[in-house]
């Protein structure tokens, strides 16, 4: 089994609807940046947190990339200057 069809089952067996692909590139791309730029162990929790940002924008009508681009520009704000990340859309 690939990881894309694991990703989807998971997401299945959760009774969540299938994530779009430029989504969860998103979400890869935040992980390496916290990684990089903040600390490593930071990166699933991160995207722990972008999750739970997401989810409740979406409960208030956002769209899903607007609710990602909101997290995209906060955590850009916060990776110190001069680190190795640098995040923008996938």
């Amino acid at each position: 089994m690939d990881e894309w069809s694991w990703l989807d089952e998971m997401t299945e067996a959760l009774g969540e609807a299938p994530l779009d692909r430029a989504h969860i590139g998103a979400m890869l791309k935040l992980s390496r940046e916290v990684a990089h730029g903040v600390d490593r162990k930071m990166a699933p929790v991160s995207t722990y947190v972008a999750g739970l940002h997401v989810a409740r924008r979406r409960a208030e009508g956002a769209t899903p990339g607007d609710a990602l681009g909101e997290v995209e520009d906060a955590v850009a704000r916060l990776i110190p200057p001069g680190s190795e990340a640098g995040l923008g859309t996938p």
